[in-house]
């Protein structure tokens, strides 16, 4: 069932962007691997800054409790969150598990917070 977005519907003018990161990603959490890719995705929606986006694949869920906190972007649609095994503060992680129809290149990615966690892009 598609699953479409009110917010560029209301908002046509709004660009998001979701390319491949050229580069490997690592993130970690007191010293330890959380993620590692060589498959993220760089998201860039104004005025933010860019976002890397890591396929569950190459994510540590071992070190992950998922929590009861989500929010809601009128463009991407409900986010989840987890927290980290040594990571400061909760919630470091997050994903959109069933992103709207604009938006499903990040489907099955996470995202950590570069102020709890180490995130290493080269």
């Amino acid at each position: 069932m598609p699953n479409p977005s009110p917010g560029f519907a209301r908002n046509p003018g709004k660009s998001i962007s979701v390319e491949p990161y050229p580069g490997t990603v690592t993130v970690l959490a007191g010293g330890s691997v959380v993620a590692r890719s060589a498959q993220a995705l760089k998201l860039t929606e104004a005025p933010y800054p860019p976002v890397l986006y890591i396929p569950f694949a190459d994510i540590d869920f071992s070190k992950l409790e998922k929590t009861a906190h989500s929010t809601h972007c009128p463009y991407k649609g409900q986010a989840s969150y987890w927290n980290v095994t040594r990571a400061r503060g909760d919630n470091a992680m997050w994903a959109y598990e069933a992103p709207f129809d604009e938006m499903a290149a990040i489907r099955d990615h996470g995202a950590f917070y570069q102020d709890r966690m180490t995130i290493e892009a080269g």
